[in-house]
């Protein structure tokens, strides 16, 4: 059986955050653990509230995976705070890693700030080298790159920055910008265009989230990169198609359309 791990926060409407990661490994046909990070009291309006864990929580979890059980990849999510920073990097350095995708939640699509301050120093300087993939959208490429991203040059621009703090491969997702929905690769040598249709669904609840775990199970499969995230990208289109209304806002994506199994 294959496996991957989430490291990220709970998201109580079940669209994103841990619950989203487990149900999209699921849907490749992986099997999903879980190390929460935060827990968050959230729904398709807003997070009300945030209570990050304990550190040593944290490390007890990532050490009762990696102690007994052979771990294909790992998604690192929302990690809220510097003292969980420090402790999921610290522990994941006492084993073998697999290779990490890391998706660097800095902001709520409410607004909230899921990442404080003080955590996005360390995140980039101690926590990107470790990764084998980040996959900042256009708005957290902005904060961390501080430089406007307005178009695919950009875009590129921005991935070279990106690259040079150490991960070994950089996904910039293009869904802010106005004109084109086009994500961004780039491995250190080449680039490789992600291109797709704006679908007209605004029940994306979890896209994020979806994504760099989709390329996590597809690595735990055994595709390299590039096809990974060729393969969560028709995955993310056909579950955005999906996405249905919950509530009173933003509903979530439907983490099962048909034909995504992995066969």
């Amino acid at each position: 059986m294959k496996t991957a791990l989430t490291i990220a926060g709970s998201d109580s409407s079940g669209g994103a955050g841990i619950q989203g990661d487990l149900k999209t490994f699921a849907a490749h046909g992986v099997y999903g653990m879980s190390v929460i990070t935060a827990i968050t009291a959230q729904n398709t309006v807003r997070v009300s509230h945030i209570q990050g864990l304990d550190p040593l929580t944290i490390e007890k979890q990532i050490d009762a995976i990696f102690s007994d059980i052979q771990v294909g990849s790992v998604k690192i999510g929302m990690l809220y705070n510097k003292r969980i920073v420090h402790a999921v990097l610290n522990t994941l350095k006492k084993y073998t890693m697999p290779p990490i995708v890391l998706d660097p939640v800095m902001v709520s699509t409410t607004g909230r700030i899921l990442l404080k301050g003080d955590a996005i120093t360390m995140m980039v300087e101690e926590l990107f080298p470790i990764c084998h993939m980040i996959t900042p959208n256009i708005l957290e490429a902005e904060l961390i790159t501080k430089m406007p991203i307005k178009n695919i040059d950009d875009m590129k621009k921005a991935c070279i920055r990106l690259h040079k703090q150490g991960p070994k491969n950089v996904l910039v997702k293009g869904g802010h910008l106005k004109d084109t929905a086009t994500d961004i690769y780039y491995n250190g040598y080449d680039f490789i265009s992600y291109e797709h249709e704006r679908i007209p669904n605004t029940n994306t609840h979890g896209t994020g989230c979806a994504l760099s775990s989709a390329i996590a199970a597809n690595w735990s499969i055994g595709y390299p990169s590039h096809v990974a995230i060729q393969r969560a990208k028709s995955y993310i289109s056909k579950a955005i198609q999906g996405g249905f209304s919950i509530g009173s806002g933003d509903g979530p994506i439907k983490h099962f359309p048909k034909g995504v199994y992995n066969e």
